[in-house]
């Protein structure tokens, strides 16, 4: 049993990390106040809830996405199909040169314009409830995090990284984040619509399936690497190598929200730093400004003393469960919602262009190469 379940996601509570010895019957302050215990936690049942819709979505998106180009590829033998806009949600550096399009301009871009207006709903989302997206909705960031979980069901533990090699590793994400960010700003307006534009532009999408569905050799690999390092590593790839995440975790610095902790009801018992995924020592400070915090609320989850830890709005508001999952789908259907009404959600590509362009995208390379 214990083997099957590390194949399944965990609910990650206090139990499903390593943890304090067992609390006591009554919980007392450093002072002698008697405590009253959390009420049973909700939190990590409402972010699984919400994992899981987003990551069925994205199954359905990506479904959708590969029967429109099959479309294409077999000239019209199968199904037609209308191409899903969302997929334009994995084409990050699509979305930021149409961001910088857009600031330049004041004109929302003609191609892909779908990606930009997601891309504004997870920062709004990062500035108001800091780096939520990556533990709300990130999908490889919720397999990344069934991949740990299963890790620590199997072999009773996770591995961390050396002091003097996780902070440079985590520099790693800043460095590769800079780099995309530098690229896009110094290109000039005329610059990204000729690269939107160009053949491979138009069918960046299908160059990204193709990714997959034509891996290399060393891809795979690399792919692989980082699936069992995940396994072993909490969150490897977010750790250590994700710029989007990157990108999320700075604006989310900004942000009035966070976890906040207070002195006089805390019993020391370290269960909220143990259970936070991204190895922050919660036990020791009173508010966490971490630009690693995900607001994922493992750490409130963990904590078995009512008001000792929570996550906090703007003059000291406790923020419940509901109202973060609230806050994400607000942000994430409210973009989705003005891209539609104004009209700035699907990207208009001529049949006779995408007929002759998708059969034939291997053959497209970088325009910049």
């Amino acid at each position: 049993m214990r083997f099957l379940r590390a194949f399944f996601p965990v609910t990650v509570t206090s139990s499903t990390v390593p943890s304090a010895p067992d609390m006591p019957l009554t919980l007392r302050a450093r002072d002698g106040r008697v405590l009253a215990r959390r009420h049973d936690d909700r939190s990590q049942a409402v972010r699984r809830s919400v994992q899981w819709a987003f990551l069925l979505l994205n199954l359905f998106i990506g479904w959708r996405f590969y029967l429109w180009v099959r479309h294409y590829e077999t000239f019209g033998l199968s199904a037609p199909v209308t191409r899903p806009p969302g997929v334009e949600g994995w084409l990050p550096i699509a979305a930021l040169m149409n961001l910088k399009f857009f600031v330049t301009t004041g004109t929302v871009p003609e191609m892909h314009p779908a990606g930009m207006f997601l891309l504004l709903a997870f920062l709004g989302m990062s500035l108001a409830l800091r780096k939520s997206f990556c533990s709300w909705l990130c999908p490889i960031g919720t397999v990344s995090e069934w991949l740990w979980q299963g890790g620590h069901e199997m072999f009773g533990r996770t591995w961390r990284v050396p002091r003097w090699l996780d902070i440079p590793l985590r520099s790693l994400k800043y460095i590769l984040m800079g780099l995309f960010v530098y690229v896009v700003a110094i290109m000039s307006a005329d610059e990204i619509r000729a690269f939107l534009m160009s053949p491979y532009g138009v069918i960046a999408d299908v160059k990204m399936l193709n990714f997959f569905r034509e891996m290399g050799q060393t891809a795979a690999i690399v792919i692989a690497v980082l699936v069992v390092l995940s396994v072993f590593i909490k969150n490897a790839w977010c750790r250590y190598l994700c710029p989007y995440g990157a990108l999320m975790g700075l604006v989310g610095m900004l942000s009035p929200t966070g976890i906040r902790r207070t002195p006089e009801a805390c019993i020391d018992c370290n269960k909220c730093a143990q259970a936070c995924p991204s190895l922050l020592p919660v036990d020791t400070l009173l508010r966490v400004r971490s630009a690693e915090c995900t607001t994922c609320l493992s750490c409130v989850a963990a904590c078995p003393v009512a008001d000792a830890l929570a996550c906090t709005a703007p003059r000291r508001r406790v923020l419940a469960p509901w109202m973060v999952a609230a806050g994400v789908a607000l942000f994430f259907m409210g973009a989705v919602g003005v891209a539609r009404v104004t009209g700035h959600w699907h990207t208009v590509v001529p049949e006779a262009v995408l007929q002759e362009l998708i059969p034939n995208s291997s053959g497209y390379g970088h325009p910049g190469r």
